[in-house]
């Protein structure tokens, strides 16, 4: 049975629009604030804590190698 963790997006703010863009960061929340990373703390996925490294954030190589019914 995997063990799964609350995960966030890291977003920037385009200038021109004022919209949220995604940057392709994805990491814990501890990770997120000890870093300085803007995220919405209300749009939260969640992933196997396999799928982490050692600093908290997603390892996108090693999750694309898994399957999985959802997205991340």
């Amino acid at each position: 049975m995997l063990n799964f963790i609350e995960v966030f997006d890291v977003m920037n703010v385009d200038p021109d629009s004022g919209e949220a863009v995604p940057t392709g960061v994805t990491g814990t929340r501890a990770a997120l604030e000890r870093d300085g990373f803007a995220f919405d703390p209300g749009v939260a996925t969640y992933c196997p804590t396999e799928w982490l490294d050692e600093r908290g954030y997603l390892d996108a190589g090693l999750a694309r190698r898994h399957p999985r019914p959802w997205g991340i």
